[in-house]
């Protein structure tokens, strides 16, 4: 069983949900979802720690996420999001070059639509991922949080907690 809520944050409502002791879904919330705060104990804690983590992060008292994922897909799809993790914070790279670093140069495309169906934002930071030429493409939760995530961590932007 799911423990779920949504959280207020400087980019706008996000739907939390984990399961047996890990986080499966970091998404903007869309109002048609519904949260609901059951779940055995451990879960919901987790969801405060998940909280209380993303609160450290839009405060610049985070660069890293502590917290234990099931990334649930396709194993390619794993293999990009593992991938996404190891991107440090403030940092950006390409496409192409996160489609070098998975092992399938010449499958760009492949490793954008994979980017595009991360579970798990801004913890797993798909954000951090932009065009060859440097310019923001993509983002499931839309450019201005892409660009906003971005300038938040390289402190080119101040995020007051809603």
């Amino acid at each position: 069983m799911q423990a779920t809520t949504i959280v207020q944050s400087p980019v706008g409502p996000l739907f939390i949900a984990v399961e047996a002791g890990s986080l499966v879904e970091l998404s903007f919330h869309r109002h048609s979802r519904q949260a609901t705060a059951s779940g055995a104990g451990a879960d919901t804690d987790l969801l405060r720690h998940v909280d209380a983590q993303l609160r450290e992060y839009f405060a610049r008292e985070r660069t890293e996420f502590e917290l234990p994922l099931e990334l649930r897909g396709p194993e390619f799809h794993k293999r990009v999001w593992k991938a996404l993790l190891e991107i440090p914070y403030g940092e950006t790279i390409s496409y192409g070059e996160l489609a070098q670093r998975v092992g399938s140069p010449a499958h760009a495309r492949a490793v954008g639509a994979a980017n595009g169906a991360n579970p798990i934002a801004i913890v797993v930071p798909c954000h951090r991922v932009i065009g060859a030429d440097g310019t923001l493409v993509g983002y499931g939760g839309g450019l201005r949080r892409k660009q906003m995530l971005l300038d938040l961590e390289s402190k080119r932007l101040t995020l007051a907690l809603n």
